[in-house]
């Protein structure tokens, strides 16, 4: 009895989260017929797979098995989204951006009260903003920039009090801009830019505690600019508005006395206040009220006549007013439209791609870019972890807007290569400048965020002419992910010029093979010394995948000291191909440890690889080696075109680099000096 009541209990428990597991599955199907019409793009989402597991792409769960996260940037969906998103109530990041989607902003999307990051930027959607969203107490980056929306901002979106990046430019939005946003106290970055946005800028919003970026080029505002604005230095940008006025900003004209009310409305709450509540007006004395005057005239000695007439005029005046109002504002909207695709010109190609403005008006600063991430959980560089001061790592911070732009939001097109914890890809930042993006997931990361931001601060000490150069890194806490971008290095590996076989690839010359093995050799002795604030560490997966070569044929070590941030098994499983192909020293099989002497015996198989030319060293190169024969150990595609005392000197550093024992390997040390030595003799 006590057994089947224990089953019973069992199953009621667990019934909730199968409902729950099968409502998700059934919102995710909706999600995908609606966004995905056609089934071009997310045919990994069937009804009979496990929306947790790895079949549905860019879909993340929890502990719990409840989807939380969803990234389908840039994957060409082109529907529209639908009301059944709001059924996720376990979502914390929505990513949709730099797709095609098209219709209005489903209000039900309010329903996910655990969101901190909402991406719908760079669509087609259209339609007002849904004033619902200001019931999402824990949105923290609202991006609905580079769309259609139309109408105004919702004053409700003054109630987000965890946000801190509101980005709205390039739509066709229009009205006021609400003053409830100076109510948002954590609010960092305000773009409005490239819209229809008349009346004044609200002093309460040139208030807002932690504002450091303000946009509002290219719209109709009027009216004084808040004196508070000016501590924004380069962060306030308000080109384009020519109705605009100040003291103490450059290109604007000082204010007379009809531009403290202006003719367009002002952005004030629709709390019915009356003139003198109003900042900016008259004191109440000075408002004149209306006056209780006794008519001079009884109703049968007033004529109708003299009363229409006095209405006529009042009506006519009235007429010509609002005629040369409305002509007047159209002549202004035509020319703000002109300057503004002059403007366009410009800033179109730059801003499209990005709706950071952050990097231009902090380029003075050690730092290439602001941080735009604060969603919640994972946060290794939260202030207090493992000792270390934030400002140890600022001028290697990025931020995911530069790293999507970048990457052209991660376009398989520019995918380099992808392994099971990590994908790589080709990017341009603004500078121009080539870059290689390393896609980590949260998931193949130290648990432990000291022990992570330990080995992030080891990365960023790493400095030497043969280790490919970390430009730096982004932590994105709503999508799960880590980004390390390096220096794009254009000739790849030094795989490819092995196994050339009947002209397939190129062949290095003897010169750039010594040189090779010269520099490979440097950067093993930099990684191992202990210099400066660099620790020695050992690099523990050196490969000739690992070796890439610039296009000066200078060798450049990747993935130094990237062990520092890994999980024990993602290293684990790296390991593999390195013990298939040989690079594994035979003492890791027995004590499961690396030492400096592990990566010596890695570096003497890249001697022999390309001494020979091949991937798979075997006993015959070996033995070539030992005695001398070079045409068993020397590439033929070199057509004895070698030194064969360089070659001799080589085989032996190789052969006493991959000894059984790693007793009797030489230091890293000792080869950079045999190497300095005897080579160039």
């Amino acid at each position: 009895m006590h057994s089947l009541l224990a089953v019973l209990l069992l199953l009621l428990l667990s019934t909730p989260l199968c409902l729950s597991s099968v409502s998700e599955l059934q919102a995710l199907m909706a999600m995908k017929a609606s966004l995905d019409p056609q089934n071009q793009f997310l045919t990994s989402w069937t009804p009979h797979s496990d929306p947790c597991g790895d079949d549905f792409e860019g879909v993340a769960c929890n502990e719990q098995g409840l989807v939380t996260n969803i990234s389908l940037q840039g994957k060409g969906l082109w529907g529209e989204i639908p009301s059944s998103v709001g059924d996720l109530k376990s979502l914390t990041g929505l990513y949709l951006h730099f797709n095609a989607l098209s219709g209005k902003i489903p209000k039900e999307i309010a329903n996910l009260d655990q969101l901190s990051d909402l991406y719908l930027n760079v669509n087609n959607l259209s339609g007002a903003i849904p004033r619902q969203i200001g019931n999402m107490s824990n949105l923290q980056v609202l991006q609905l920039c580079y769309n259609k929306l139309t109408g105004g901002i919702p004053t409700e979106l003054g109630h987000l009090k965890s946000l801190t990046v509101l980005a709205l430019q390039s739509n066709q939005l229009t009205g006021a801009i609400p003053a409830s946003l100076g109510e948002l106290d954590t609010l960092t970055r305000l773009d409005l830019s490239f819209n229809n946005f008349f009346g004044p800028i609200p002093a309460r919003l040139a208030d807002a505690p932690m504002l450091q970026v303000l946009d509002i080029r290219n719209n109709i505002l009027s009216g004084n600019v808040p004196p508070a604005l000016m501590r924004l230095n380069g962060g306030f940008q308000y080109e384009n508005n020519p109705r605009l006025c100040g003291v103490g900003f450059s290109d604007l004209k000082v204010c007379n006395a009809n531009a403290q009310n202006p003719i367009m409305p002002q952005p004030y709450e629709p709390n019915n206040l009356s003139a003198k509540d109003l900042p900016n007006s008259p004191p109440a004395k000075d408002i004149p009220e209306s006056a209780n005057v006794q008519s001079n005239c009884s109703q049968s000695r007033c004529s109708g006549a003299s009363k229409s007439t006095q209405v006529g005029i009042v009506l006519g005046v009235i007429g010509v007013v609002v005629a040369l109002t409305v002509a007047g504002l159209f002549m202004f909207s035509w020319y703000r439209r002109r300057k503004q695709k002059i403007g366009n010109s410009f800033d179109t190609f730059d801003s499209r791609l990005s709706t950071d403005k952050a990097k231009e008006v902090y380029k003075k600063t050690v730092s290439p870019l602001i941080s735009l991430e604060y969603s919640n959980g994972w946060d290794p560089l939260a202030k207090g972890n493992g000792g270390y001061s934030q400002e140890v790592l600022e001028s290697f911070m990025f931020n995911l807007e530069e790293v999507e732009r970048a990457t052209q939001s991660f376009s398989e097109l520019n995918l380099l290569r992808k392994s099971n914890f990590c994908s790589m890809y080709k990017g341009i930042l603004r500078d121009g400048s080539v870059v290689a993006v390393n896609c980590i997931g949260k998931t193949s990361c130290k648990s432990d965020e000291a022990e992570f931001l330990k080995g992030l601060k080891i990365l960023t000490s790493l400095k030497h002419e043969n280790l490919v150069r970390l430009r730096g890194f982004c932590c994105s806490k709503g999508r799960g992910e880590w980004f390390l971008i390096y220096d794009f290095v254009p000739n790849e590996s030094l795989l490819q010029y092995l196994d050339i076989k009947d002209g397939s690839g190129e062949v290095l010359e003897w010169s750039t093979r010594v040189s090779i093995i010269n520099g490979i050799a440097k950067g093993i002795g930099y990684l191992h010394g202990n210099i400066g604030n660099k620790p020695a560490i050992v690099h523990q997966s050196i490969s000739a995948e690992k070796v890439l070569i610039d296009s000066h044929y200078n060798p450049l070590l990747s993935d130094s000291g990237l062990h520092k941030l890994l999980a024990a098994d993602i290293i684990y499983s790296m390991l593999k191909p390195s013990a298939a192909m040989g690079y594994l020293a035979p003492e890791y099989v027995t004590t499961g440890r690396f030492t400096g002497k592990s990566d010596v015996y890695a570096f003497g198989m890249i001697i022999f690889q390309i001494l020979s030319g091949k991937r798979k060293i075997t006993n015959v190169t070996r033995q070539g080696a030992e005695v001398g024969r070079f045409e068993d150990f020397i590439d033929a595609n070199l057509e004895e075109r070698f030194s064969e005392s360089e070659a001799t000197k080589l085989g032996r550093i190789a052969l006493h680099c991959t000894q059984e024992s790693p007793n009797h390997r030489p230091s890293i040390e000792y080869v950079v000096k045999e190497l300095s030595e005897c080579i160039w003799t």
